[in-house]
């Protein structure tokens, strides 16, 4: 469990599965090319508690750190942040909040809670990665905020299906930005 001023972050808990089947379920057109395995992992309520557990799995085994993010004064659930260990000391950290938690600064809050945890034990990396869209100037403030910096770009992969595809609205994804922070004394 990380605490903020504002925010708590913890592990989900089997209880939590109606709120977080409710944001994401809410949240669909807006997470779709970001998260598109999470939405894909729960496409319905009866679908949440198997995630939750998958959850509860990843992060007694190490694999993957997953926390939902809670308003402390309400204890309104209002997104989830995780964090992803990987090879030669990265850490991949992926979030998202509902749309009415955005603008609060809850992002940068939860990150930096985020960063502490990363850069300490169980996972103790020395570098920290975020990807983002190069259209989603809010992530990238936030990346920013928290002192990681551009790395370089990834061009977002689009099926064969879908180049071939007359009758698909989807629009083509923008680039990916990679942003790093890399540990330092202090953190």
């Amino acid at each position: 469990m990380l605490a903020t001023v504002r925010l708590l972050l913890r592990p989900y808990e089997p209880t939590d599965a109606e709120a977080f089947f409710t944001l994401l379920d809410h949240s669909r057109a807006r997470l779709q090319y970001s998260f598109p395995d999470r939405l894909r992992a729960v496409p319905t309520l009866a679908s949440a508690p198997a995630q939750l557990a998958a959850f509860a799995d990843d992060w007694r085994t190490g694999r993957f750190y997953v926390l939902g993010i809670w308003l402390r004064e309400t204890g309104a659930y209002i997104g989830d942040i995780c964090l992803m260990p990987q090879r030669n000391g990265q850490a991949e950290i992926g979030y998202y909040l509902a749309a009415s938690a955005e603008g609060h600064g809850y992002a940068r809050e939860a990150l930096a809670a985020v960063c502490r945890f990363g850069f300490g034990r169980p996972v103790e990396a020395q570098r920290l990665l975020i990807r983002c869209f190069a259209d989603n100037k809010k992530a990238q403030a936030v990346a920013r905020a928290l002192g990681f910096t551009p790395q370089g770009l990834e061009e977002a992969k689009q099926p064969a299906w879908l180049r071939l595809s007359f009758w698909d609205s989807r629009p083509p994804q923008a680039p990916i930005l990679h942003f790093v922070r890399h540990w330092a004394a202090g953190d």
